[in-house]
């Protein structure tokens, strides 16, 4: 299924898309937090109540982020595409590791920083000068679970979706490298469209990913370039750490990123990011002048 949050005058509701088409269940069904949380018995319980209703055009509807009520920060991980990890040498300003990592890199992002597929990503040029785009594919956990093993671990995944964990380059700098400050800023990190079922996902280790801001392509890769593969990231990251249902996984960013490129490439008020991974739906958000300070 693919599974969407859609916005209501009365409040949230589960939509589960359908080509171009959204099954709109009604507000007795909760909201697909909730339905995340439930498991695989509130995953059929959801299946079975958009049968019983009649879709409406995808396009009438407005969708928001899948999840808003998080268990606790959203959970990251950086360097895990080696092209990423060497097209940034000597431009982490002092603060580059001496070799490559061997164990996965692992850091969180406020909640805060959601916003939904199609809205606007804030831009306050006071709080930094340096909005860096970094497309990602994000998972969500679907079970409780603690040390898993690497064999195990894709049974715990519930479903994926697009991310763009847009950061702040200088942030990251000033605050001794450290990456939490500088992926935290308010209203940042685009969601969606909507959640992708594993059962729907043929293949995860082939999905490509893709960034283009204003047009022009800056990211294309595919999940097959990681360093780190999804199952090694969750047995690494659950290791004597419980993983809830309903966490959400970042999983990193491939090369071309706009902190990396000669001349540099940093948004701006007005651009247009749209952030695509096959298979699991298209993110359009605009960067809009917005005061955070």
């Amino acid at each position: 299924m693919r599974l969407a949050s859609v916005r209501t005058d009365t409040g949230r509701r589960i939509g589960v898309v359908d080509g171009d088409t959204v099954a709109v269940l009604p507000a007795e069904a909760g909201v697909l937090d909730d339905a995340i949380r439930g498991g695989a018995a509130a995953l059929d319980a959801v299946r079975d109540a958009a049968a019983r209703v009649t879709p409406v055009p995808l396009a009438q509807v407005r969708l928001d982020a899948p999840l808003r009520r998080f268990n606790r920060d959203i959970l990251c991980t950086g360097w895990n595409y080696w092209d990423h990890f060497e097209e940034s040498r000597g431009r982490r300003e002092g603060q580059d590791p001496t070799e490559r990592p061997k164990h996965p890199t692992f850091f969180t992002k406020g909640p805060d920083t959601v916003v939904g597929p199609y809205d606007d990503i804030a831009y306050d040029p006071q709080v930094s000068a340096k909005w860096d785009y970094e497309a990602e594919v994000a998972l969500v956990i679907g079970a409780d679970c603690r040390s898993v093993s690497e064999a195990d671990a894709m049974s715990y995944v519930a479903a994926f979706c697009v991310a763009n964990d847009v950061s702040q380059r200088d942030l990251q700098r000033a605050h001794g490298g450290q990456w939490l400050k500088g992926k935290s800023i308010d209203a940042t990190m685009p969601l969606g469209p909507w959640l992708t079922t594993v059962d729907e996902v043929p293949d995860p280790a082939a999905l490509r990913i893709r960034c283009e801001v204003n047009g022009v392509p800056l990211q294309d890769a595919s999940t097959a370039q990681m360093a780190f593969p999804f199952a090694r990231l969750i047995a690494e990251l659950s290791w004597g750490m419980t993983l809830r249902a309903g966490d959400v996984l970042l999983t990193g960013t491939p090369s071309g990123i706009g902190n990396a490129r000669d001349p540099q490439v940093f948004l701006t008020d007005g651009d247009l990011v749209v952030t695509r991974v096959d298979g699991l739906g298209e993110l359009r958000n605009r960067v809009r002048l917005t005061s955070l300070h």
